[in-house]
């Protein structure tokens, strides 16, 4: 039997406002992204979103997590037992969401400079009520399976390479057991070793029941972990 979805899009609608050119109107000109989106995600899915570049994939995944707001449509995702309304929620509310419910991994880190890579992996654990110790132990666990060295737990990852900030990254997103994950090229700048790794760190979290969307211009990633697809940019 197919499970209930946790997170809902119906009809969004986004455009971006080009202030620097005008319509005939004096206005400026409007750029239309996403047309009329509609799809849904249940737990243990993961969702690969696909198309060109420049189809709005990453407009998509960003309207998900509320950096965005679409001009028309809906994003509903259950939170607390009830369904949200994202498109039009109050800053408090999408603010919730984040810390409780929903996780983004995006393909850069930004954190706040001088603080210890272990710490700002262990912080998502904190907000939820998790003591220092579990925090710190669930965030060591992880930044071993990534292979960042322990000589770099203590220091702050802004002076990391790419690839270990990336790493970083994906550890403090998947130290919590988000219902939903936003994955947005999530092996970008890693090499095969530490691919494989996350990749399967992904894959438990979905079979554990995550509700997952994701863009993966690695095709072997996204075979290994997509159990559908939608294409961004067809007609609605």
């Amino acid at each position: 039997m197919t499970m209930q979805a946790v997170l809902q899009v119906c009809g969004l609608t986004k455009s971006f406002i080009m202030h620097a050119r005008k319509d005939a109107d004096g206005r400026g000109l409007a750029l239309p992204v996403l047309d009329g989106v509609s799809l849904a995600v249940a737990p243990g899915e993961c969702l690969a979103l696909v198309g060109p570049s420049g189809a709005g994939k990453s407009t998509l995944l960003r309207s998900l997590y509320g950096n965005y707001r679409p001009q028309r449509g809906s994003i509903r995702v259950r939170h607390d037992g009830e369904w949200v309304e994202l498109v039009d929620a109050e800053p408090r509310v999408t603010l919730d969401v984040r810390r409780r419910t929903m996780g983004f991994v995006s393909q850069f880190l930004r954190v706040i400079p001088r603080v210890a890579a272990i710490d700002v992996v262990a912080e998502p654990m904190l907000r939820l009520g998790a003591s220092p110790e579990a925090a710190r132990d669930r965030a060591a666990f992880l930044l071993g399976v990534l292979a960042i060295p322990e000589r770099l737990w203590s220091l702050p990852p802004a002076t990391f390479s790419g690839g270990e900030q990336q790493r970083v990254n994906i550890a403090r997103s998947l130290i919590a057991d988000y219902p939903v994950l936003l994955l947005d090229e999530p092996t970008a700048s890693l090499d095969q070793e530490n691919r494989n790794h996350v990749v399967e760190l992904i894959r438990q979290r979905r079979d554990a029941g995550a509700a997952i969307v994701g863009i993966f211009h690695d095709a072997a990633v996204r075979d290994a972990l997509a159990t559908h697809r939608h294409t961004v940019g067809a007609a609605p």
